[in-house]
């Protein structure tokens, strides 16, 4: 019996994880973090995730009607026990002047020097920039990294300069290997979360003449975090571990 593949399929597997470049970045990173983790730095993920109005508001709108809607940033840290005690920030989207971008890591790294001592902060690399292929006018990704992108989330700047002085060190994983990043697991829990229960956290006012709708958006956001407990961190932890040593074996 022949079987039919679906071509979406194709889509799943990017021809960039063989590029001996990435290859060889993604050795890079792992055997510096491994090489930290046995000098005795704590590990602490660093991420951020959007979150639309209209996932909290519950509204359904076009598609290209979501780029009228405010978008909230919010930046969290985690070792591989779960979140670190340290309150996370909320951020309307380019709404923050730069000088606050980088006292929120200066202030992330002076917590985390005096509860944890000195540690590994991993962050994500963003996605390359694309440029135009000149003989095929196609867009393509640089595989080469960009100094810059690494030290950069999309809310708040992350300088390694700041980490140095603090006893860290500041890794990124490399783009096409996000997926050795854990956070994502945190923020789809997250945003499950506030899918199926922001009805509970909003308030309705019928009038004569105008009806509103208060939604009590800081303590969804907080409850969301919190059902990422300890042993679903755990989890993402351990799967992003096997990930680590499998690549170690491979690309080594």
């Amino acid at each position: 019996m022949h079987r039919i593949v679906n071509p979406l399929l194709k889509h799943i597997i990017h021809r960039s994880y063989l590029d001996p470049t990435l290859k060889k970045q993604c050795l890079q990173y792992l055997k510096t973090l491994r090489t930290l983790q046995f000098s005795g730095y704590n590990t602490i993920y660093l991420g951020e995730t959007d979150i639309l109005e209209s996932l909290i508001t519950g509204e359904k709108v076009p598609q290209d009607g979501n780029l009228n809607w405010p978008v909230w940033t919010i930046v969290h840290a985690a070792s591989s026990q779960g979140w670190v005690p340290w309150k996370y920030r909320v951020f309307l989207r380019d709404d923050l002047p730069l000088n606050q971008q980088e006292d929120v890591f200066q202030e992330l790294c002076d917590f985390l020097s005096v509860t944890y001592g000195k540690c590994a902060i991993v962050v994500r690399e963003k996605r390359p920039p694309r440029v135009k292929n000149e003989e095929s006018s196609q867009e393509k990704e640089i595989s080469e990294p960009q100094p810059e992108s690494p030290l950069y989330l999309s809310s708040i700047k992350c300088c390694l300069e700041v980490a140095k002085a603090t006893g860290h060190e500041l890794l990124s994983v490399p783009f096409p290997y996000n997926y050795l990043h854990p956070m994502d697991t945190a923020w789809s829990s997250l945003k499950w979360f506030v899918i199926s229960n922001r009805k509970d956290y909003s308030l309705k006012s019928i009038q004569t003449t105008y009806s509103y709708q208060c939604i009590l958006f800081s303590d969804l956001i907080g409850k969301g975090i919190e059902k990422m407990s300890p042993s679903k961190w755990k989890a993402a932890v351990s799967k992003v571990r096997r990930w680590e040593n499998y690549y170690l074996d491979k690309f080594s």
